[in-house]
């Protein structure tokens, strides 16, 4: 990865602990223990590790969504200290708004922030199209496939202009044959307009698809336990010899992750 990028997400001895009260006693349920980690500007990076090892939580604490037990974080040097428009957010599950259709749902941040009619209708309309989506402007959520709501969900991210763009596994959800499509569609995308990615995936194939550098986390609490700078050409072939090698390693590097 290029070190002459700026730093766009900076974390660094990030904590968290969730707490529960029982009949008997407080129980505590650390999940991540001194993450360091740092995002530069327009690089697509992939958080990769064992089930349930805190992926989402990162994430979360990363978009604002929640706070962190102890530790600093920093987007664009300045303190996060809740959600802000420079961030935006793809779900696993769509989370569109269905009584909106998509050209309303691509354009809610814009519109949200008082942007004029004819300029949310002009940035909306240029996701849309970016997506493949072009002639759905007025369909609703309940009338598209899996993979098409992904798209709206994708060009909704994109048309809030934000800086960071976080993916929580976003195509765990569909069958097998729209994921491949929509990780090349990804793909296309991050080419066309530029923005920083942070992607979490338990699917081995698609973080080697996707990536610029995969980091693989440790089982909760979870910390980085090892980074793989992805320079594969694009776009990658998932039945080359070096791909495959690498998933290989990759694999064999969250097994031993998890049997320790």
């Amino acid at each position: 990865m290029d070190g002459k990028r700026e730093v766009t997400v900076r974390c660094k001895n990030l904590c968290k602990t969730f707490y529960a009260k029982n009949r008997k006693q407080d129980e505590e349920n650390e999940v991540i223990r001194n993450l360091n980690l740092e995002v530069r500007e327009n690089e697509f990076l992939v958080l990769f590790g064992p089930g349930q090892c805190g992926k989402t939580t990162i994430l979360n604490i990363l978009a604002g969504l929640e706070k962190a037990s102890s530790g600093e974080l920093e987007v664009n040097g300045k303190q996060v200290d809740g959600p802000s428009s420079d961030r935006g957010m793809v779900y696993q599950k769509t989370a569109l708004f269905p009584w909106m259709n998509v050209i309303k749902n691509v354009s809610f941040g814009p519109r949200m922030q008082g942007v004029k009619k004819e300029e949310w209708q002009k940035w909306a309309q240029h996701y849309i199209d970016l997506v493949g989506l072009t002639g759905f402007e007025s369909s609703y959520p309940v009338k598209l496939s899996g993979g098409m709501q992904q798209r709206v969900g994708i060009a909704r991210a994109y048309c809030n202009n934000p800086d960071v763009i976080f993916m929580d596994e976003p195509f765990g959800h569909l069958d097998a044959q729209t994921r491949y499509l929509m990780e090349e569609e990804v793909e296309r995308i991050c080419s066309a307009e530029k923005r920083t990615v942070v992607f979490v995936t338990n699917n081995v194939e698609e973080a080697i698809y996707l990536a610029d550098r995969i980091v693989v986390l440790n089982d909760m609490p979870t910390s980085v336990k090892k980074e793989y700078i992805i320079d594969l050409p694009r776009p990658r072939d998932y039945t080359s010899a070096d791909f495959l090698a690498l998933r290989e390693e990759i694999t064999r590097c969250v097994e031993v992750n998890e049997e320790g």
